[in-house]
């Protein structure tokens, strides 16, 4: 049977903005306890005091988020790019033969951009926009499931061991978040992390990664 506890809990851990604001103990429960309880009724299904939420407040241990600030003001250089178009594709069994064609077509070329990911659903590509045509014509016989122009990218360069470095991406999606900057798309290798906004955020982002540096 659910406890008033282990409903205010489980709001908690599911919501890592108030978790993390919960480990610094900057909360106020009282404000806290008044702005769950419509949550905390609806799960309970009956009226719950705020005196309540409060003690279940009291009660609960986040765990700290030991994020290495060092590691994060050693990111590297930041790269902006514009003019990007994703496309996606259902997976055939002629996908991998049209993408070899996409790769053997644009070898020679100096300057663009391409970068290819799949899962068991789907293949997901994003190039630079001049090379949407040709995207177009190797994959005219592919399931388009969605295209999207005017993208931009930002690419960071990782600090050594990033790997090891707990809460690094939590920390650059949550100054995004605050700052209602919307992630369209995403990838990272070893080294870099690029994401893919639409072109209204790319300044303000750019902004924010690089404050982390100072």
């Amino acid at each position: 049977m659910k406890t008033i506890t282990t409903c205010v809990h489980d709001i908690l851990r599911h919501q890592p903005f108030l978790d993390d604001a919960m480990a610094r103990d900057i909360i106020n429960y009282s404000g806290l306890a008044a702005d769950i309880q419509p949550l905390v009724e609806k799960e309970m299904r009956k009226p719950v005091k705020q005196g309540s939420i409060i003690m279940a407040l009291r009660r609960y241990a986040p765990k700290r988020t030991k994020i290495n600030m060092k590691n994060l003001r050693e990111l590297g250089d930041i790269v902006v790019r514009s003019g990007i178009t994703e496309y996606t594709f259902l997976n055939s069994n002629s996908i991998i033969a049209n993408k070899a064609r996409l790769l053997e077509s644009v070898k020679d070329q100096n300057g663009i951009y391409l970068n290819y990911s799949s899962n068991f659903q789907e293949t997901n590509i994003l190039v630079s926009s001049t090379l949407t045509d040709l995207v177009e014509e190797c994959f005219r016989s592919e399931v388009r499931v969605s295209v999207k122009d005017e993208l931009s990218s930002i690419t960071i360069t990782l600090p050594k061991n990033s790997s090891q470095s707990v809460g690094l991406y939590f920390y650059l999606f949550k100054l995004l978040a605050y700052e209602g900057i919307p992630v369209f798309e995403m990838t990272s290798t070893s080294n870099y992390f690029t994401i893919f906004l639409e072109k209204e955020y790319v300044n303000q982002a750019f902004l924010l990664f690089n404050e982390i540096k100072k």
